[in-house]
């Protein structure tokens, strides 16, 4: 075929390829999120580091060795596995014993993943759906409300912590749910000065991580969007602590909890959210809407993991009701004749 036949060839589609790979959007994921791993590090101390690295390496070799077991093609390389580890350390307290990480670790990659199929066919979040299996599994460890205070640190090494090692706070969505205010302020909040799960108090620099996701086009406005406006416009309209003001109110609702964490990081995922833009609205506004609910009449405290588990279940539908129209293709009329054959 000569240089002037190739313009006439034709080529099965896709026809519009992109330099983007897995691997290139797990490794923007990972850049993101390292200023709150930064933060977490400075605020809870080094043990934080010791439980990401434990839920990374787990995370990574369940994913090899399974893979390996069932004579699959190898995975690990695209950087997926290593970003639920670090999802799911984030979702955790600093002060969990070592051993929990890895029991998470086989609950998101094998149970959750793998035997779905693997990257791209789980239809939950492995890092969501496995925070939440260790919170029904052993509530007594991550199923409290108070929360190792910040700038008290543990050890790196020590791998379990007894009562008298923490300095236990309370975390200001507890304080919400029993109608206080927070000792904590709206700028603690914002910057991460509270206690909380490794990865979820500094809302500024998951948001900046944030920023860097929709620069790099690795996620879209609409699902962080509506997700967070739908919980600010809730919350200020329907403050649960009546001694504040509802603006004030509601900035805490937003800068505490698993709140940006999920919306950002989590609701985005590929695999668990809508195609279309109107669907992943939807979702967005589904999502807030649940994570009100739990947060004003549920018995725990938080709801954005369930919030966010509850929509990946509805992701089909959502697809099914939004998906844009084929172009060119018409939709079947009925005729008279077609009727009278019927």
């Amino acid at each position: 075929m000569t240089s002037d036949n190739k313009l006439l060839s034709v080529s099965p589609s896709p026809h519009i390829k992109h330099p983007d790979t897995t691997r290139s959007i797990m490794l923007d994921v990972l850049i993101a999120m390292v200023p709150a791993l930064i933060w977490a590090v400075y605020v809870f101390g080094w043990r934080s580091l010791s439980i990401l690295l434990i839920s990374v390496g787990s995370c990574v070799a369940f994913e090899f060795f399974y893979q390996k077991l069932m004579k699959k093609r190898i995975t690990t390389g695209d950087l997926s596995a290593a970003v639920t580890g670090v999802l799911l350390a984030f979702n955790l307290p600093v002060s969990v014993p070592f051993w929990l990480p890895v029991v998470g670790s086989f609950f998101a990659i094998i149970i959750v993943k793998q035997l779905f199929g693997g990257i791209g066919k789980n239809i939950m979040n492995p890092a969501l759906a496995a925070r939440v299996f260790l919170f029904c599994a052993w509530p007594s460890i991550i199923g409290n409300d108070s929360y190792y205070a910040p700038f008290t640190k543990l050890s790196a090494f020590k791998i379990s912590v007894t009562g008298t090692d923490i300095v236990a706070g309370a975390t200001p969505l507890a304080s919400f749910k029993n109608g206080s205010v927070s000792e904590y302020s709206v700028f603690d909040m914002f910057l991460g000065n509270i206690p909380g799960c490794i990865g979820e108090v500094s809302a500024l620099l998951l948001i900046l991580g944030g920023l860097y996701l929709l620069l790099r086009r690795v996620i879209s406005w609409h699902i962080p969007v509506s997700y967070i406006g739908t919980v600010a416009l809730i919350t200020f309209l329907f403050p649960k602590v009546e001694s504040v003001h509802a603006f004030q109110f509601m900035s805490m609702e937003l800068f505490s909890g698993a709140l940006m964490l999920g919306a950002i990081f989590m609701a985005t995922d590929y695999a668990t959210s809508p195609v279309s833009p109107l669907g992943r609205i939807i979702y967005g506004v589904g999502c807030g809407a649940i994570t009100v609910f739990i947060r004003y009449f549920g018995g725990y405290s938080e709801g954005t993991s369930f919030a966010i588990l509850i929509m990946n279940l509805l992701v089909w539908y959502i697809d099914m009701f939004t998906r844009p129209r084929v172009f060119g293709k018409i939709k079947a009329k009925k005729t008279k004749n077609t009727e009278e054959k019927g």
